[in-house]
């Protein structure tokens, strides 16, 4: 004979059958809320980034004006500086010095130069025109995503 009491009611399976696709329900939710909540992380991400770019790339502009701004400086005061001091250091000390003041002038002049250049070098080597935090995190994102790619891979293939 046979234990009915062992077998489930046909409401008994029902209710179990119920429960399963509830139970599927509630994980296809979870899914979809898992999915969605990664999307908006992603997006999340990508703002702050593109926001960090954009304040970057604004410094890095004003940086590159400065620059700009300085050569052109140093440029039209040498120029200035150049003419008028040659003409008058030229008149005043030839008959002293002769020749020999063309050259104090010219070692002068490249001195003034080699100033406004190491001022720029200096603008330049401090990272300031370049993007350095930008590219310092998208690095760090990458290194993430990597990381996670090759953890998720080993995981499949067990």
């Amino acid at each position: 004979m046979i234990d009915q009491s062992s077998q489930p009611t046909p409401q008994e399976s029902s209710k179990q059958t119920s429960q399963q696709s509830s139970q599927q329900g509630a994980a296809d939710q979870g899914l979809g809320a898992t999915a969605r909540d990664l999307i908006q992380n992603i997006f999340a991400l990508i703002a702050a980034r593109l926001s960090l770019a954009a304040l970057e790339l604004s410094e890095a502009r004003d940086a590159a004006l400065l620059v700009i701004a300085l050569a052109l400086g140093g440029f039209m005061a040498a120029s200035f500086a150049v003419i008028a001091l040659s003409a008058l250091l030229v008149v005043l000390t030839w008959d002293a010095l002769g020749w020999r003041i063309l050259l104090i002038l010219t070692l002068a002049y490249a001195a003034i130069a080699a100033v406004l250049v190491r001022q720029i070098r200096r603008i330049i080597y401090d990272g300031r025109l370049g993007l350095p935090a930008t590219v310092a995190e998208l690095k760090q994102d990458s290194e993430v995503l990597i990381r996670k790619t090759r953890t998720g891979s080993s995981h499949d293939a067990r």
